[in-house]
């Protein structure tokens, strides 16, 4: 439990994480198109097991599908978290995409600058540790992978805006864990042959990178395609489904195979993306930052863009755990003046 005055939260799609900007963290599953109606409860339960005063919040879960339209989840996220801190007293600001922590009625009278802030609090973090007056961040997620340029210690984006940032490149919908397997490859070798892949949510791409062990077994993580463990063998089935062939037919050799083709291409997918964004800037990086546990996925894009070039890891930073609630963690440091 944080002893500190002031957390910051990171209302996801997916996940809630929250930390202190002084080494607390804490994350957990929450799929806000099945569940927004209990968004209230959830942040009121990690409220009270905290001792804070003042939190303050970004988000990207508003543009899950349960609401009609971003201002809308915007509305709801902001007022679960101001109900949720009514009854602790704590203040609540919100983080705006051009970097101003606002009191909540003021990001409900501009929701479109509150929606989708996460990434530019994360930037303004990256920015501080970038390696060169050029660099990139590089956000592997479960979800997505931001890209955002860093000059001279602060973010330069393109766009603001998730439909900007999908167009200029920035934003990539292809993560380490949630993307399902049909949206990144349509064949898959097996056999001497390519086989086509269902067009159905049987593996996602966990399953692929579990198998060639950039993601950790986690057998009581349920939150797979099948709602079986997060494992290896568990891994393999769900593969072989996807391909409509017998577990038993698909071999753990055939299995780390088709994982390998599936990294691949969302490596590339990745690395197009990075040359678009560079192209539009035009330079290439002299420096990258990565962030977030799909940091192998990360690693892979950049080799394939423009191979070796300095680094720096976030997780190297300021911890793995720290790492995974980034943007949290960022906004947390904002809130205390800390970070630029």
């Amino acid at each position: 439990m944080p002893i500190a005055d002031l957390i910051a939260l990171d209302v996801g799609g997916a996940n809630l994480k929250a930390a202190d900007g002084r080494g607390w963290t804490h994350h957990e599953p929450f799929a806000m198109w099945r569940e927004w109606r209990r968004l209230p409860d959830v942040v009121a339960d990690l409220f009270r097991s905290t001792s804070a005063r003042r939190c303050v919040a970004t988000m990207t879960g508003e543009i899950a599908d349960c609401f009609p339209a971003r201002a809308a989840g915007v509305a709801h996220i902001v007022e679960s978290v101001v109900a949720a801190a009514r009854d602790g007293g704590i203040d609540v600001g919100i983080y705006l995409v051009d970097g101003r922590i606002v009191p909540a009625a003021d990001a409900l009278a501009a929701p479109l600058l509150a929606a989708a802030s996460n990434w530019h609090a994360l930037a303004r973090l990256a920015a501080a540790h970038a390696p060169a007056p050029r660099s990139l961040l590089v956000d592997v997620g479960s979800t997505t992978t931001d890209i955002v340029a860093l000059v001279d210690g602060v973010p330069a984006p393109l766009a603001r805006d998730d439909a900007g940032r999908m167009l200029s490149g920035e934003l990539v919908y292809t993560g380490i864990e949630r993307t399902p397997l049909p949206a990144i490859v349509r064949g898959l070798p097996h056999g001497g042959l390519v086989r086509p892949v269902a067009a159905e949510r049987f593996a996602d791409s966990r399953d692929a990178w579990l198998l060639l062990g950039g993601l950790p077994e986690d057998p009581a993580n349920r939150d797979t395609a099948d709602g079986g463990p997060a494992t290896r063998a568990a891994a393999r089935v769900r593969l072989a489904h996807a391909l409509l062939v017998e577990p038993t037919d698909l071999s753990p050799t055939d299995a780390r195979a088709a994982a390998e083709r599936v990294a691949m291409v969302q490596a590339r997918r990745i690395a197009a993306a990075l040359f678009r964004v560079a192209n539009r800037l035009g330079w290439r990086p002299d420096g990258i930052v990565f962030s977030g546990h799909g940091e192998p996925l990360a690693r892979r894009a950049t080799a394939v863009a423009w191979g070796a070039l300095p680094t720096v890891s976030l997780a190297d930073v300021v911890g793995p755990a720290v790492s995974r609630a980034a943007p949290a963690h960022a906004v947390a440091l904002i809130a205390r003046g800390c970070l630029r």
